[in-house]
């Protein structure tokens, strides 16, 4: 009878993990120290002209506290704006003035993301 009731509580527990982890691979969860109630980051405006777009792809995104921390992280160089899609798992940087993808791919990486692609 003991039996039954530890292997009832096991399968429990690894029912409600398995929901979890289900979630947290959707981008639905809280991880990274984002809870579950992050709110959206602002978008940037830029003052001047855009003079070109382009499409950062990134590995390791998650959550939206993983899209909130990329987009301050792009966002605080001048001359750019980024927009982050959590699903497609990219960020669409528009450009103001000339800078270069080696300092954007440099703030994302050093934020403890990858970058996969630059378009």
């Amino acid at each position: 009878m003991s039996n039954i009731i530890i292997i009832a509580i096991l399968v429990i527990v690894f029912i409600v993990m398995l929901k979890s982890s289900i979630r947290h691979f959707k981008g639905e969860g809280g991880c990274c120290g984002g809870g579950g109630g992050s709110v959206k980051e602002p978008d940037k405006k830029l003052s001047g002209t855009v003079i070109k777009t382009k499409v950062f792809k990134i590995d390791g995104m998650h959550c939206e506290n993983c899209t909130n921390r990329i987009k301050r992280g792009i966002n605080r160089i001048d001359g750019v704006s980024a927009k982050l899609n959590l699903k497609k798992k990219q960020a669409i940087v528009q450009y103001e003035k000339e800078v270069e993808d080696e300092t954007l791919i440099r703030v994302i990486e050093e934020l403890g993301y990858k970058v996969i692609s630059v378009q």
